[in-house]
């Protein structure tokens, strides 16, 4: 069970797009923290969230007006998953359950956000994908964070702020 690593952190950003499992509009919660993440660099970003049909966000900067974006209600309906990095921000039960179907899919990168794994959960993560970012590590003290790691992973990937 490899632990993740820069390098493994940089590979995630080659993804060609983006999905957040558990993305909301409620501000306060990471959902909505992770997604607008992503809508700031200007990246190609889908939420997921199977009980709302859209979530409201911030777009990239300078926009300054919230922005409807319609979701998908699991990642079993994203366009593309064999070419999407998915970031997941639910509790481990459901991480889990996120995962089996990620697989299934063929998709090969996630990023399991702090508070999003236990160590059945991790375990599966790490074995069962070609990329997996999770557990501790980072420049964050709960582990490998987009809001803490992704900007630099980005870079390092070589990515400009939405470009490959």
């Amino acid at each position: 069970m490899a632990a993740t690593t820069e390098a493994t952190a940089a590979r995630f950003f080659s993804s060609k797009a983006f999905a957040v499992v558990g993305a909301s509009s409620d501000p306060t919660k990471f959902g909505h923290k992770i997604f607008t993440w992503y809508t700031h660099h200007s990246l190609p970003v889908t939420p997921i969230n199977p009980s709302a049909p859209s979530i409201k966000a911030y777009p990239a900067w300078p926009s300054l007006s919230l922005e409807s974006y319609p979701t998908l209600p699991s990642v079993s309906q994203l366009p593309e998953p064999t070419s999407t990095g998915v970031s997941i921000i639910t509790p481990p039960r459901v991480t889990q359950k996120v995962l089996e179907e990620a697989k299934a899919l063929g998709i090969k990168s996630v990023w399991l956000q702090p508070g999003t794994w236990d160590e059945g959960v991790l375990q599966f993560a790490r074995e069962g994908f070609e990329n997996c970012v999770a557990g501790d590590g980072g420049a964050g003290y709960e582990g490998w964070c987009v809001l803490v790691d992704g900007e630099k992973a980005m870079k390092d990937a070589g990515r400009a702020e939405g470009k490959l």
